[in-house]
């Protein structure tokens, strides 16, 4: 993948998930700036979404950890064996206290 192809896909990835978040109309503070995606929670703890343009990734800092998500047919862990969505899901929820559910891949 060439550097054009992957921040093409980051930036619809971006797009993508502030209009699903936002959609959902849940009590969170989105912020994109700089090829970072910022979620803050009303707890004062924060999700980071950010690429990595060297190593064509997409980091996913929280709480419960740091998770790095490469392309594949979708964005992946292999850490976790998640895809993007689900890990979104699962650390959303686990920040915020009630359920979010992220479609997105």
């Amino acid at each position: 993948m060439q550097d054009a192809e992957f921040h093409v896909l980051v930036d619809e990835l971006f797009n993508s998930l502030e209009d699903e978040l936002d959609a959902q109309e849940l009590d969170l503070d989105i912020d994109s700036s700089s090829g970072i995606l910022t979620i803050g929670f009303p707890n004062g703890t924060s999700v980071i979404i950010s690429r990595q343009i060297s190593a064509h990734e997409v980091w996913v800092a929280a709480r419960s950890g740091g998770f790095h998500l490469s392309r594949e047919e979708n964005w992946f862990c292999k850490v976790t064996g998640e895809d993007l969505a689900s890990l979104l899901s699962r650390v959303l929820t686990e920040q915020l206290g009630e359920t979010v559910t992220i479609t997105v891949s």
